[in-house]
């Protein structure tokens, strides 16, 4: 007996936007400009430019497996280089503008990038990595032209745009192996040194996938989504990949994120979906608030990245007339691992929602074993499926146990119906007196209240206890005394568990990746 066959069709992301090329030709890729500009071009003419740049990067000698380094916002010109560098085969490996030049060079160095692709405003950053990463040959210029002022002494520069029009020497697109790498994303570092997550076509793809279903983002070819998460952080979320492949209208802010240049780009785009960092939506509904403007086309929010506070939850959905989604991941999941339901009855911010197919989640103890019960039990949660990690880029030994499974550092709890609840990280863990004092528990309690925009809890130095909580808060209404501020808390979490001391911040410090800095909170209110 012969047994039949099926395609061979590796899973490489060059297909997404073939498929949108060819099926939603006229649905566009939107891009906000400064000065209120806005950019607009279809899937088909935006594949065409993308193989341009593709040859480009050819004949700047860039070839199959090697890394090319993008230091750039959320754009269309962002968009090619993504889907350029990954159809031939190279690995993009995306910057953070907003760390230092040493620290993003240390990452270029690790990489081996030999050319930067980077956008006009940070060509100056873009000149101080390549100063420092000694490998960098090359640094190509997009929105915008290059400033000569800014013209690096070590290396060329050169502006894309005008060479794409005469770009020859057509590159075909896909011909290798579905597990290829095609992204490299470092983390924030938030636990030590940043450390290099390296996607793969196949990883990515199934990501995309699974972040489409009904149950987790739910994106259709007529939404419009406007993604404000970063392309240089965790791959905007998967976002990039799942418009075109759904055929739906990728809506991308530029450099601007604030409140009203946010609302601009959603009233032209008639956006039915965004997707940001809590803070971003928090900027948004502070200029409605200011101006009263509406945004009638917006259907859903999507937020991760940080605690979402149930008050700005509220604030949220009742100013904007919009469901919020939470959701939970990190760079290491590619980062999607769960995304609540709008429509689940136990929606709430502190809800996470429950795992699509192909991606497990595990409640253990300190040490790795699971809990005996896995519902209503608070532990250590580990993940394992087909887009997470399994060794970090350039290190030998694996970042997961011997049945696969990856310790995420967060503290959680899954209920009864299956949702994931995060509890805290187990860094933020504060220890008082021998006992344990979890942060999170305290700043949910803190963050409800109408008069709070934000709120933090760090562990401060004490002779007597080792570590006292300290309550830092950017204050929405100032008409609250310290007292008021605490008193929720009591009867709420144990007497000794409440803070002695409260922090008063006209601005909440915010990481690169928009959520509180509590390495910064730590080094300028940790000690006694």
């Amino acid at each position: 007996m012969i047994d039949g066959s099926m395609q061979d069709y590796p899973l490489t992301l060059d297909k997404f936007l073939h498929h949108a090329a060819k099926w939603h030709p006229q649905a566009e890729v939107v891009t906000a400009r400064d000065g209120g500009a806005i950019d607009r071009i279809g899937y088909a003419d935006l594949k065409l430019r993308a193989l341009a740049v593709s040859a480009l990067l050819a004949g700047f000698g860039v070839r199959q497996g090697d890394r090319v380094a993008t230091l750039a916002w959320n754009s269309q010109a962002h968009v090619e280089a993504w889907y350029a560098i990954m159809g031939m085969g190279s690995v993009c490996h995306t910057l953070n503008p907003r760390l230092t030049a040493a620290q993003i060079a240390a990452m270029v160095v690790q990489s081996e990038a030999r050319l930067l692709v980077a956008s006009a405003d940070l060509l100056p950053l873009a000149c101080d990595v390549a100063a420092r990463a000694m490998g960098i040959e090359r640094i190509l210029v997009i929105d915008g032209l290059a400033d000569p002022s800014f013209v690096s002494d070590r290396c060329k520069v050169t502006a894309l745009e005008p060479l794409i029009a005469s770009a020859s020497g057509g590159v075909t697109w896909g011909g290798f192996e579905e597990t290829a790498p095609c992204g490299l994303c470092f983390t924030s570092g938030t636990t030590g040194a940043p450390k290099g997550v390296t996607y793969t076509h196949r990883s990515s793809f199934l990501h995309t996938l699974r972040c489409l279903q009904a149950d987790v983002m739910a994106i259709r070819a007529t939404d419009s989504v406007l993604v404000v998460v970063p392309m240089f952080h965790a791959n905007a979320w998967g976002l990039p990949f799942a418009l075109p492949a759904a055929g739906g209208r990728l809506v991308l802010p530029g450099r601007h994120a604030d409140g009203a240049s946010l609302a601009r780009l959603i009233a032209a785009a008639d956006v039915t979906i965004g997707v940001a960092v809590p803070t971003v939506w928090l900027g948004l509904v502070e200029h409605l608030e200011t101006t009263g403007a509406a945004l009638p086309s917006l259907e859903r929010i999507i937020v991760g990245g940080s605690p979402l506070a149930p008050a700005l939850m509220e604030r949220i959905e009742k100013r904007l007339g919009v469901t919020v989604q939470t959701s939970w991941g990190m760079t290491e999941l590619s980062p999607s691992g769960t995304v609540a339901l709008p429509y689940d009855p136990a929606r709430s911010a502190a809800v996470s929602g429950r795992p699509a197919i192909g991606v497990d989640l595990s409640i253990t103890d300190a040490d790795g074993n699971p809990l005996p019960e896995q519902r209503e039990a608070e532990g250590h949660l580990r993940v394992r499926g087909a887009a997470v990690i399994e060794r970090y880029f350039g290190q030998t030994e694996p970042a997961v146990d011997a049945e696969g499974w990856f310790s995420t550092g967060d503290l959680a709890r899954i209920d009864s119906d299956g949702n994931l609840v995060i509890t805290g990280r187990a860094k933020d863990l504060i220890k008082s007196g021998g006992e344990w004092i979890n942060p999170a528990e305290i700043e949910a309690v803190v963050g409800a209240l109408p008069q709070v925009s934000l709120a933090a809890v760090i562990g401060r130095a004490d002779p007597k206890w080792g570590e006292r909580p300290v309550l830092l808060v950017e204050m929405r209404d100032e008409a609250i005394s310290d007292e008021a501020l605490l008193e929720p808390l009591r009867g709420r979490v144990a007497p000794w568990w409440i803070p002695d001391a409260v922090v008063r911040l006209e601005t909440m410090p915010l990481a690169p990746t928009g959520k509180i800095d509590k390495i910064r909170l730590r080094a300028q209110y940790g000690s006694a």
